[in-house]
């Protein structure tokens, strides 16, 4: 209604107007005044019919973001790469490289909105065999307030700095050797992650995990109904000043394993007990005025000490005998990635593990190597060149000393490529 009156008001307003005039308005005049209020009201109309529509729905509701990495090198190694670890018999063997060309971890990701209270992730790894997984398959929710997010599925741990990171986003083509030997690369779990991020200035979150303990350092218990894994983790983090951040954590994972198979041991050997892993970590990042598209420089270091208690059978002229055995083995990384001019980045990283001294019974002390008096480490360097954001070209080379007497001088050539949409990465 006020449309109409307002239409049928200005040429009454403009008649008693244009009188006083000190120019008298011609018929021209009036009929331009005419059209133009005839346009004027053809999109008061349409504002009206719009505001009485529904908004349209969008994109995003129907295609969720999909993405596609695709990664691959040349590796040149000294060494055989199958050759394991010294001094981590219970440990998987998984180096994550192999000799030559070849391919390494893909990945396909989706995510969406699914309403305003839920949002769904999906990332299948297609690994250089040929093989294909589930990486991460989880709901979480949007709208539970106060700081808390929930997540049902399977995701990676949130303890640690690296944990979380997928393959793409790592600083250097491989993870080092304490993920390695701790984590099988990366910790993953079937369960419920509870975070709390605090209503501060200062960054504080505390994080809790409760899972069946499918993966390694876990034994994959279905047909158990009772959690496998917990873990607890905590992180803080702030500005200094314009130019320096820092984040630091603690976290506490444990898990049980039942017939662990210990490679250095023979093939009737297996271990069942405990495994308790604490860790610290911390990041600290420059740059000038906060931009971090010019230079940039970025410390970082984790520490992680594993305990494992319980029975080892070892099996000797056919029969098994089985008694305590109990470690302590503990490792750590440090590393530097400098960026010295937009695109180009420089990176140096050393790792070191450490074996520890097992305990073991009188039963089997005589077929068991409790230490191992050798310190596996390995030295790292990288150089990679990213012309935006969705590409990356890299070379690395290492000194691998990681296996008594069998120094691996490594060279590795890769490519990492995002196609689809590109979520941002984490601190």
């Amino acid at each position: 209604m006020f449309r109409y009156t307002c239409f049928y008001m200005v040429p009454l307003l403009m008649a008693l107007v244009l009188p006083f005039n000190s120019h008298a308005a011609t018929d021209h005049d009036i009929q331009d005044i005419h059209d133009q209020l005839l346009q004027l009201d053809k999109r008061l109309q349409q504002a009206e019919s719009n505001t009485n529509r529904p908004p349209p729905a969008s994109a995003s509701a129907f295609n969720p973001a999909i993405s596609l990495i695709l990664a691959a090198s040349y590796n040149s190694l000294s060494q055989d790469p199958n050759a394991p670890i010294t001094g981590f018999p219970f440990s998987p063997n998984n180096h994550g490289y192999h000799r030559s060309f070849g391919l390494n971890e893909s990945e396909l990701g989706i995510s969406a909105s699914i309403d305003p209270q839920f949002r769904g992730v999906a990332t299948f790894s297609f690994s250089p065999d040929g093989s294909t997984s589930v990486e991460n398959a989880f709901v979480q929710t949007d709208s539970l307030g106060y700081g808390i997010n929930l997540k049902l599925g399977r995701f990676f741990s949130g303890l640690g700095y690296l944990n979380e990171q997928h393959a793409h986003a790592w600083d250097f083509i491989d993870q080092p050797l304490v993920y390695r030997t701790f984590w099988d690369n990366q910790l993953g779990e079937d369960g419920l992650q509870l975070k709390w991020l605090a209503p501060t200035d200062t960054f504080f979150e505390l994080g809790a995990e409760i899972g069946r303990g499918r993966g390694y350092p876990g034994s994959d218990r279905q047909n158990n109904n009772g959690a496998g894994a917990e873990a607890i983790y905590a992180h803080w983090g702030d500005d200094f000043n314009l130019n320096n951040s820092w984040r630091a954590g603690l976290s506490l994972h444990q898990t049980k394993r039942v017939n662990a198979v210990a490679d250095a041991f023979g093939v009737s050997n297996s271990f069942s007990g405990d495994n308790i892993t604490s860790g610290l970590d911390f990041i600290w990042k420059y740059a000038p005025n906060g931009n971090t598209s010019v230079t940039s420089l970025k410390l970082q270091g984790e520490y992680f000490q594993r305990r494992e208690y319980g029975l080892l059978s070892y099996n000797t002229a056919g029969v098994d005998t089985t008694d305590v055995y109990r470690v302590a083995q503990s490792g750590w990384y440090v590393q530097s990635i400098y960026q010295f001019k937009p695109h180009w980045r420089a990176g140096l990283r050393y790792d070191q593990l450490n074996p520890g001294n097992a305990e073991v019974g009188p039963l089997i002390s005589g077929n068991i190597v409790s230490s191992y008096a050798f310190t596996p480490s390995r030295y790292t360097l990288m150089l990679d060149y990213s012309p935006s954001e969705f590409s990356r070209l890299r070379l690395q080379i290492a000194e691998d000393q990681s296996r008594r007497g069998k120094d691996d001088h490594q060279l590795f050539l890769q490519y990492i490529m995002s196609l689809g949409a590109h979520g941002a990465h984490q601190f």
